[in-house]
């Protein structure tokens, strides 16, 4: 066979887990693509065939395409003002009385036009591509109406070809209620499940379905199941922000589901996590926003390590909890503040992230799987979780170009 390309003098981080070797390390291999799939993988010694281009590495580092597996990457506008205002002392009343929360993103993204939207993003985006991501998913939910709703989709759907990526949307209507709903939170969310979300669902937008159950502020597990029923009959899977800020048995309604993760799970119970590893359901930890709003309750890895639950890490990238467009910080931060090992963080990143999407054909180097590749330079994979500020990424490859 003839190879359309062939990356040389590398070494490869495979992400393929085998006995004494979790990240499934080649030292001199070399990597080959046909057709946008990777088609060969392992010691260069032992590649077969030629290459129509022939790329030397001189020594980096590769790794599959880094996969950013919760943002929120459109909106309008930022939150300064109200983190300035934390800072001195003012209360969380004392904010949303002045105009900020979430509502404030809100108001900022319906004024906005579907192209001042994508431009808002494009800067943002371009710093999560410079670290090596490859893939990257992107909700809505500071529309909370219709037509801003479907506007954030079809600002994030316009992205890949404004870029070179691979993007998933969610809709996330049932993120908060909207002002015009105060005090009508079940009414919010009936109207979500039966008129945005079937809506979004006709055009198109939106490749899953995501919620905000939280018995304070979100929605609670009755209303959020009103919203994923829905995304059933639409055959839409879904995703959950789950057990944030307390439990509230989120982890094991996702799993009730067969979501394709539950997301933040800082207070997981023990059965809320052993029903998502029987479930599949992928654990998306968020350690950015964990660092941001100043929690101090800890994710239970231990237990989530005992029940053989698939964990991920994203940057949760929005203008309110997390503004961190920086998947690489959420390496250290989540080996730093939660205690996963390197293997975990990357695997977090890579293929657990591919599985927290739903996507089979990507996140590890496997020949017949989408040749995404992040090159780095750097001497051993550990240093990805372990530098701070710096980016060591030498380029990437999206579908073998």
């Amino acid at each position: 066979m003839i190879f359309d390309r062939v990356w040389l003098d590398a070494h490869l981080c495979t992400m393929v887990s085998r006995e004494g070797d979790p990240l499934g390390v080649i030292e001199d291999g070399a990597i080959a693509a046909k057709d946008g799939r990777i088609a060969w993988v392992g010691p260069r010694a032992d590649l077969p065939g030629g290459a129509e281009i022939t790329t030397r590495c001189d020594g980096a580092w590769i790794l599959p395409g880094l996969i950013d597996c919760h943002t929120h990457l459109i909106f309008a506008g930022d939150r300064a003002r109200e983190f300035e205002m934390r800072l001195e002392g003012a209360s969380y009343e004392a904010i949303a009385k002045a105009g900020g929360g979430i509502l404030s993103t809100v108001r900022a993204t319906r004024d906005a036009t579907e192209d001042a939207l994508v431009q808002a993003a494009l800067p943002r985006l371009d710093q999560l591509l410079a670290e090596g991501v490859t893939t990257i998913e992107v909700k809505s939910g500071y529309g909370l109406d219709l037509p801003t709703e479907a506007r954030m989709l079809r600002a994030a759907r316009r992205l890949p070809g404004l870029r070179q990526l691979s993007l998933q949307t969610s809709l996330l209507a049932a993120h908060a209620t909207p002002p015009e709903f105060a005090g009508r939170t079940a009414e919010f969310a009936r109207h979500v499940a039966e008129d945005i979300l079937p809506a979004i669902a006709a055009e198109g937008l939106a490749d899953a379905v995501d919620a905000f159950t939280d018995s304070a502020i979100g929605f609670t597990a009755e209303q959020t199941a009103w919203v994923f029923d829905a995304a059933q009959r639409a055959g839409l899977p879904v995703k959950l922000h789950a057990d944030q800020l307390r439990d509230d048995g989120g982890c094991a309604l996702a799993a009730g589901y067969g979501a394709l993760s539950a997301d933040h799970i800082e207070y997981a119970s023990p059965d809320g996590i052993a029903a998502m590893a029987q479930a599949g359901t992928v654990g998306v930890l968020l350690p950015g926003a964990f660092y941001f709003i100043r929690e101090t309750h800890f994710p239970d890895i231990a237990t989530m390590r005992a029940a053989g639950l698939r964990i991920a890490l994203a940057t949760d990238l929005n203008p309110g909890s997390c503004p961190a467009p920086s998947l690489l910080l959420m390496l250290n931060m989540g080996c730093t503040l939660f205690r996963l090992t390197v293997a975990e963080a990357l695997a977090g990143v890579t293929r657990n992230a591919a599985a927290a999407l739903g996507l089979a054909d990507r996140g590890t180097l496997t020949p017949g799987l989408r040749c995404d590749l992040a090159l780095y330079g750097i001497s051993r994979p550990a240093e990805l979780c372990y530098w701070i500020g710096r980016n060591p990424c030498l380029g990437r490859v999206v579908g073998g170009a």
